[in-house]
Order: structure tokens, then sequence, then C-alpha cells
């Protein structure tokens, strides 16, 4: 498992549930939650950039209003407790996420799962603010943010929480409940 090392059992046990039962590949899910957290996998982290998201999966405020809570409440969970609204979050994506790009594009973008890996995302001249609050993610700094220059950092991720040092190789217990 990808990052599984810097998890608890029980974070590893319910992850491992939840990527059963969306039909999402572990280590897609672990890499995006290791993007989103710094690494930490903090239920506490807050976005640098002050947009208000936090957490596993950087939920943002009107996401956890939907969800019937606060992001100061998401943020006062445990991570292991987090993770059941990462799971109620991408229920409906359920099926649709098939690759790593398209497990971070359901949190980051989700009009943009099932397309293609060249699909642009956000322009610098279409959408200057969504463009300008995203910029670290242009690739090549041409402008233009395309879903796979979206996913690189989250591809780096993965890499490197699949390296021994952060890999873990020990039993999970799929069958433990959220």
């Amino acid at each position: 498992m990808a990052w599984g090392q810097k998890v608890s059992q029980t974070f590893r046990d319910r992850i491992t549930w939840t990527a059963d039962a969306l039909g999402v590949e572990l280590d897609y899910l672990m890499a995006v939650m290791a993007f989103e957290t710094g690494e930490t996998f903090s239920a506490s982290v807050r976005n640098g950039a002050g947009s208000g998201a936090t957490g596993l999966i950087q939920f943002m405020p009107a996401t956890a209003r939907g969800m019937g809570t606060t992001t100061d409440a998401l943020a006062a969970m445990s991570a292991e407790d987090q993770i059941a609204y990462v799971y109620r979050y991408l229920l409906p994506y359920k099926g649709r996420m098939r690759t790593l790009s398209d497990v971070y594009m359901a949190v980051l973008w989700p009009a943009a799962i099932g397309k293609p890996e060249s699909a642009p995302l956000w322009t610098q001249a279409e959408r200057p603010t969504t463009y300008r609050q995203n910029a670290g993610l242009d690739g090549n700094r041409d402008g233009t943010i395309t879903k796979a220059e979206a996913a690189g950092k989250v591809r780096e991720k993965l890499e490197r929480g699949l390296m021994p040092l952060y890999a873990w190789t020990g039993a999970v217990h799929p069958s433990v409940t959220k």
C-alpha cells in the first residue's frame, strides 16, 4: 500500500475498505490524500492558499456543509474517522474512477472524470481566477492546465509512496467496516 507506513493500522483498514467499496485502486486513493495533505495524512491540514479547504481530500466549506458538517468539525476529527467523509464524498463517482487522474479529478474537478488526459481543465485566458489558483499544476507553463498536468504531482506522490520507506507490505483487514 502506497504511504501505508505513514498511517495507523485502523487507517489502513478503513481506507482499504473504502477503496474496495468504491472500486478504486487503493494506491491511487492514498496518493491523492498524500498530495492533498502534504504527505501528513492529517484530517486538520488546511489549504495554504486560503480557500478554506480542509482534511484528507481538502473538503471545501460548501462541500462540508452539503455533507451536514463543517470544515472545523472535519478538522477536529481523527484521520481515521474522516475516511467516512472521504467515502461519502467519492460515492457518487463510484465506477467512474478508473485511473489515477480520474481519482484526483473526483477531488479537484469532477467534470473531468473520464475525459482524455489531454483535456484542458482551465486556461489563463478563459478562467483566469481558477487558473491562477491552480497555476502550480501547469507543468509546462503554457497557460493551460490539462488533466494530465493536474494529476502529475499526484503521480509523483504515488511513485514516492511506493518506495520502501513509505509503502506498507503488511496485512490489512478490508473486512473491517468504516
